[in-house]
């Protein structure tokens, strides 16, 4: 008789630490979404949350490629008429950068229940500094440059 595979429910959940300084938007975006997901575990299973926790800190210090610092535009709308406000992404990374990569991530993740459960296990930070040392983040090395070179 077939049945759905079922992870342990009782595992602690993983909490991983991410330095985004010098790292490349969507590459790095892909790698927490994979995290997130719980793809990199054995135990993977695509209708239920299996990953750990995700923390981003220096934010502020992601790169983008090109001509998407000035060409590459985040919208966001108020709910009232005429409420559409624009903005670049030199713009954004000025004033609010942690929403840069959480959109990003946000993007790759499933868009119905479980992705909104997912993305509010991502923790992202402007600065090296984060609240969560008592829960000992596992450090993951992200090479975002293609060849592998830093």
């Amino acid at each position: 008789m077939n049945k759905t595979y079922l992870p342990p429910q009782n595992t602690e959940r993983q909490w991983y630490l991410i330095d985004a300084a010098d790292q490349r938007l969507g590459r790095l975006a892909s790698e927490i979404a994979v995290i997130l997901r719980g793809k990199n575990l054995p135990q993977y299973t695509p209708h239920l949350d299996t990953g750990g926790f995700v923390i981003v800190v220096n934010a502020e210090k992601v790169q983008v490629t090109g001509k998407k610092r000035s060409q590459k535009t985040y919208h966001r709308h108020s709910g009232r008429p005429g409420g559409m406000k624009t903005e670049s992404f030199a713009q954004l990374q000025q004033r609010v950068p942690e929403r840069i990569i959480e959109q990003a991530v946000k993007g790759m993740l499933p868009k119905n229940s479980l992705g909104r459960s997912l993305f509010t296990k991502l923790k992202v930070y402007k600065g090296p500094d984060h609240p969560h040392q008592a829960q000992k983040p596992q450090e993951v090395k992200v090479s975002t440059i293609p060849g592998g070179e830093e």
